[in-house]
């Protein structure tokens, strides 16, 4: 099991790494899932892949993809989007409630968001736990190289239980909401304690 963090300027050193991971996403979000997300050539994308993300990838030695993430920084710009969170709460997404935060977005150098995180539904059940905790100590590595201290994610309400097997200091940032029949919350992962 490996690790890669892909970013527009290494793309070319993976081969099909990150057309992997974008058709895992389609594969668990829009087959799997049913949501109603923009796909093309097989592969799920929406406005928040750009150059200014980061994609954390944990994949086999083909190339297959067992998990991923993107992390984008609170201060992207890219039209009328800067971030997923910052933009529901702006109303600016009808899939995601507006009131999801308890105190405004941040934007800032140090804070990035982590999202569209998943774990294939093709990973065995007795992985799932390993490669999970892989993809969030590549998540944490990845973000401080970026120069992080914290990410903002929207997680299932469950976070509780699994936040202290992978190490990360979580902070609830906003109330738990169902969406799509999920109970979600925004969490705040702290990584500073990890700055070196």
């Amino acid at each position: 099991m490996q690790t890669t963090t892909l970013s527009f300027e290494n793309l070319h050193n993976h081969g099909e790494l990150f057309a992997n991971m974008l058709r895992a996403r389609r594969e668990l979000f829009i087959g799997h899932n049913k949501w109603d997300l923009p796909e093309a050539l097989g592969m799920e994308y929406d406005q928040y892949d750009t150059p200014a993300s980061r994609w954390v990838v944990v994949h086999d030695e083909l190339g297959q993809v067992l998990a991923g993430n993107r992390l984008t920084p609170t201060t992207a710009r890219c039209g009328i989007y800067s971030y997923m969170i910052r933009d529901a709460q702006r109303g600016l997404l009808d899939t995601i409630p507006s009131n999801l935060l308890y105190e405004e977005a941040p934007v800032a150098e140090t804070v990035w968001e982590s999202s569209r995180l998943f774990v294939s539904h093709t990973v065995p059940a007795h992985l799932r736990r390993r490669v999970h905790a892989k993809l969030v100590m590549e998540l944490g590595g990845a973000a401080r190289r970026l120069g992080a201290t914290h990410c903002l994610t929207l997680l299932a309400a469950n976070w509780p239980r699994w936040a202290a097997r992978v190490g990360v200091d979580m902070t609830a940032m906003g109330p738990v909401m169902n969406i799509d029949g999920i109970d979600n919350q925004v969490v705040s992962m702290d990584f500073s304690s990890n700055l070196h």
